[in-house]
């Protein structure tokens, strides 16, 4: 029989949080999310997101023995902004057995009912600003950081309780040596043409970070809003989420697009510090992770491209190549031997072509799943 509980405590907090550590034992592509963050995201008096939204956590045990976790949400943001009623699942985790994906699935979509309902999406790690998608392809490789992974029998699990896709999103892998030259060597000749238009790119000031951000936000929040189930970040959100990637952002790979002093556009590209990660025991930082983590970040070699956006009147003008070309160049300069830009949505044509354009290789899917309740 299988005994599903919702996490009430710390103590089941944590146990929900280790959970992936012991059911990926012995898999070389496994990355242990960090216990701080987790436990700070999970933890409604600490993340902004339950400022207007809410999750519960559940564990799944069959004789006593944990085997299995997933989170209800409901995000009214959400749902306000798109006119759905709809909540979601997240943080999936589950031994290799139907019955108890579907013990899981079924308390989760139980929650989600009686929020009012009508339907259940996922798998969706709070909200979309975090890490969502199923793995579908590309399980040779370690996940890049805030990036999902899971075992390929999920997919069957996930299938077969009923749900269907709703949408895929795309990851590319750029090797630094084979990006396109053609595309790199244009960059300058592009640039001069947007400074014609008073468009310049520069990199991100880390002194007046606070400044920074603020104007990346504003084109952030207008940017994505046409995005499959994007919401805006409430200002407490991105101030989060800004204050974490402050600690590993290199200014070499955020660069601005202007006009008139004004931010039109941005990319965002982190070093992969799962490189650091997946060496760093249960995710805890004591007593050896943290050194782990601080003396490897020179050590990292891969890129990951998170965030890049324009808005909407100043597309197909050339800003995304410029902005893309600008991270590859660096990238050559500061040795970065690979880079993913990811995630894209499949339907997403114009910043898809634009990635192959220089080379980029579709080498990961992953895949968000709904169901009617």
């Amino acid at each position: 029989m299988i005994n599903i509980i919702p996490v009430v405590n710390k103590k089941q907090r944590a146990e929900f949080i280790d959970f992936p550590h012991d059911l990926y034992k012995g898999d070389s592509n496994y990355v242990p999310e960090l216990f701080v963050a987790q436990d700070d995201l999970l933890n409604s008096s600490k993340h902004p997101f339950y400022q207007h939204s809410s999750a519960q956590l559940f564990l799944g045990y069959r004789d006593n023995k944990l085997v299995g976790r997933i989170a209800a949400i409901w995000n009214n943001r959400h749902n306000d902004l798109n006119n759905v009623k709809e909540g979601q699942f997240g943080f999936f985790d589950c031994v290799n057995d139907q019955e108890v994906a579907n013990a899981l699935f079924n308390e989760a979509k139980s929650w989600v009912k009686e929020k009012g309902g009508e339907k259940i999406v996922g798998p969706i790690n709070l909200s979309t600003n975090e890490t969502c998608g199923l793995l579908i392809e590309g399980f040779d490789k370690p996940p890049v950081a805030m990036m999902t992974y899971n075992y390929p029998y999920y997919i069957d699990l996930i299938h077969d309780f009923g749900f269907e896709k709703q949408i895929d999103l795309f990851a590319y892998d750029i090797p630094t040596a084979h990006a396109s030259q053609r595309s790199v060597l244009l960059i300058d000749k592009l640039e001069e043409r947007l400074k014609r238009s008073g468009i310049t790119l520069r990199l991100i000031d880390l002194k007046n970070f606070k400044s920074e951000a603020e104007k990346i936000k504003a084109v952030y929040n207008k940017a994505w809003d046409k995005n499959l189930g994007f919401v805006p970040m409430t200002d407490a959100e991105f101030a989060y989420v800004a204050k974490d990637l402050k600690m590993i952002v290199d200014p070499n790979f955020c660069i601005l697009a202007e006009k008139d002093d004004k931010v039109i556009g941005f990319a965002v590209g982190i070093p992969n510090i799962n490189e650091i990660q997946i060496k760093i025991k249960r995710g805890r930082l004591l007593p050896t992770g943290i050194f782990k983590l601080l003396f490897g970040r020179k050590k990292i070699k891969t890129l990951r491209v998170m965030m890049l956006g324009v808005l909407e009147d100043y597309r197909k003008m050339g800003i995304e190549a410029c902005l893309y070309g600008r991270i590859i160049k660096n990238a050559k300069i500061y040795g970065i031997e690979r880079g993913e830009c990811s995630w894209m949505l499949e339907h997403n044509y114009m910043m898809n072509h634009a990635i192959e354009q220089i080379n980029g290789e579709l080498y990961k899917r992953y895949r968000i799943y709904e169901k009617a309740i």
